[in-house]
């Protein structure tokens, strides 16, 4: 009695581990997109389209897929079909294929209509161009279905994919969408460069936009050397006047302080450089004043004394003559 509960409670246990795992698997392997008219899509090894299935891992947990079924043969899901006949209907993605291990967030391709000779990941499951088609993913046993969609028809290059990994929710992706090995969202998977080679093909917008960046920049540099160029056009003129300008009041300068020299040479150092003929005319206006009455009417004597005024300090302290 002993041991025949204990056997019940190891067939219990297994059970529920066996559907535990199941559960697991149903959870995180997804088929996710499906493209069944490829005539420049993806290419194989051998350079050529074929119709192929993504298989998506989109949990955080790895498992190997190896040993499960791919079909498109509806008559699988007769319950009362054998399993040695269902296998004869599916293709089984091979042992000894590294790539088929799928850690979290992986996906992998396989292509359809094709033979297994080809590669591990070629499969000879039926996919006609045209027609609906009803693809599933089979455990090991070949019996349970781990996951299938209806494929409607679609137009060529076009894939049928889940809005995202693991979504429920299907969507038909036109040819410039379609992502083949990477998440089904292009703008959290698709990197810069393959989007700008995806937009831009033939690099025409590139071009465009380097081409405008240099003359912008050549217009900067002309602006700047032509505003440069004028400020020191500018800047050498008025250094070319200047000196013109001091030239002249120095020759004048010049001139004036030689004049009154030669007087003090010719009527020594009591003149102070006056001429002469200024005193002449001074004493000629004073007599000129005084016959026409209008110079100061005082003593009635004419005196002229030389007096020093401000109009000449320039010179004495140029010559440091003083009284």
């Amino acid at each position: 009695m002993f041991h025949s509960s204990n056997k019940l409670l190891l067939t219990a246990f297994l059970l529920s581990s066996s559907l535990l795992g199941h559960s697991q698997i149903d959870q995180s392997i997804k088929l996710n997109e499906v493209m069944t008219v490829n005539t420049s899509n993806i290419q194989d090894e051998y350079g050529e389209y074929n119709a192929w299935v993504e298989i998506a891992n989109v949990s955080h947990s790895t498992y190997n897929i190896r040993g499960m079924y791919i079909t498109t043969d509806t008559s699988v899901l007769n319950e009362t079909m054998s399993v040695p006949e269902r296998i004869k209907r599916m293709s089984i993605i091979p042992n000894g294929e590294p790539r088929t291990n799928l850690t979290a967030r992986q996906h992998l391709v396989f292509y359809l209509n094709s033979t297994p000779t080809k590669g591990s990941l070629h499969l000879n499951t039926k996919v006609n161009e045209g027609e609906k088609v009803w693809i599933a993913l089979y455990s090991g046993n070949a019996r349970d279905i781990i996951d299938s969609v209806t494929v409607p028809v679609m137009k060529a290059n076009q894939s049928y994919a889940r809005i995202h990994d693991g979504a429920d929710l299907w969507q038909l992706k036109a040819a410039e969408l379609v992502t083949p090995g990477i998440s089904n969202i292009t703008q959290a998977s698709e990197s810069k460069t393959d989007k700008l080679k995806r937009e831009d093909p033939h690099g025409i917008g590139i071009t465009v936009l380097a081409m405008g960046i240099v003359f912008f920049c050549l217009g900067l540099l002309f602006a700047f050397f032509s505003l440069f160029g004028f400020f020191m056009r500018h800047s050498s003129q008025m250094a070319k006047i200047q000196p013109v300008k001091a030239g002249v009041k120095t020759v004048e300068k010049t001139k004036e302080i030689g004049h009154k020299t030669n007087v003090i040479l010719q009527d020594g150092l009591k003149s102070k450089g006056i001429d002469k003929e200024v005193y002449i005319a001074v004493i000629s206006m004073a007599l000129k004043q005084y016959q026409d009455n209008v110079h100061d009417v005082e003593s009635g004597v004419i005196t002229i004394k030389p007096k020093t005024t401000d109009w000449n300090d320039e010179y004495f302290q140029m010559t440091q003559f003083h009284e």
